[in-house]
């Protein structure tokens, strides 16, 4: 079984927001030793938007070291040349698709208030999936599935709430498997660690993951961490889900541990 984390951060300045350790540099060599360490093959960078840089760092990981890490990088979805970018995006090292979190209080709307109109067909057309910290507009998401079905959309973090544990974190779960019945839609099952307010191995949310794993399947289900703001060590987040979820078979497992997410965002790993 290949393991494939669907989301790491890697800086190389900047002050690391919410959670994440507070250090000033996390290279691709630091993730690389934790991810031998673990047990993990490879790993989808997405650039943090604390790093300015952060862009140019995950194309320099991603060309050292093709074999461990792709990307699912970011531009300003509302400055009129970002719209150049679509055609070439592919072009840069290790990069397969986009994500966006809106974090940013002028962001928070984006994907309601027609800022982002513009990319979804653009991105269906180029064939670049989607990855969204869309918890506030579920159903929004929907609407561009259905509108868009050649566009694959992926939703971040289970939809979890930030900052809650256990019920409250999943207070969007009846939205979030809504979403299951589109076939265009995926979840990345990332940071589950960090939603429960119990130790290891977190049983307090597996009655969520299931619910979630029962509405899109094990090809739509994507293990990952959001490493650098975990409460456990990597190799827990990993045994979590292949040791602690009976409700994945040994099958499921090569899927949902990264098969499937490779398949998804098309990374054509040796």
């Amino acid at each position: 079984m290949r393991i494939v984390d669907s989301q790491i951060h890697l800086w190389s300045s900047g002050k690391p927001n919410g959670a994440h350790r507070q250090i000033p540099v996390y290279s691709a060599e630091d993730a690389i030793k934790e991810m031998d360490a673990a047990g993990v093959d490879a790993a989808v960078i997405h650039p943090p938007g604390w790093d300015p840089n952060s862009g140019a760092v995950a194309v320099d990981a991603a060309h050292r070291y093709p074999q461990r890490f792709a990307i699912l990088g970011r531009f300003p979805l509302d400055k009129p040349e970002s719209r150049g970018l679509i055609d070439g995006w592919k072009k840069q090292p290790g990069m397969l698709g986009l994500r966006f979190t809106f974090l940013e209080p002028h962001t928070k709307d984006f994907i309601v208030d027609g800022t982002m109109d513009w990319l979804w067909p653009a991105a269906e057309r180029a064939g670049l999936p989607v990855a969204l910290m869309a918890g506030p507009h579920l159903a929004a998401v929907g609407k561009v599935a259905e509108r868009h079905p050649g566009l694959k959309l992926v939703i971040d973090h289970l939809a979890a709430i930030g900052g809650s544990k256990d019920g409250a974190a999943f207070a969007n779960v009846g939205a979030l498997t809504a979403l299951g019945k589109f076939p265009n839609v995926a979840v990345k099952a990332s940071g589950a660690a960090g939603t429960s307010s119990e130790p290891y191995p977190f049983r307090s949310v597996h009655g969520y993951l299931k619910q979630i794993y029962d509405a899109f399947g094990p090809k739509r289900f994507f293990w990952g961490t959001d490493l650098t703001r975990m409460p456990c060590s990597y190799r827990q987040c990993v045994t979590m889900f292949t040791e602690e979820l009976p409700f994945l078979s040994a099958a499921d497992k090569d899927l949902v541990m990264g098969q499937a997410l490779c398949d998804w965002i098309g990374w054509k790993r040796a």
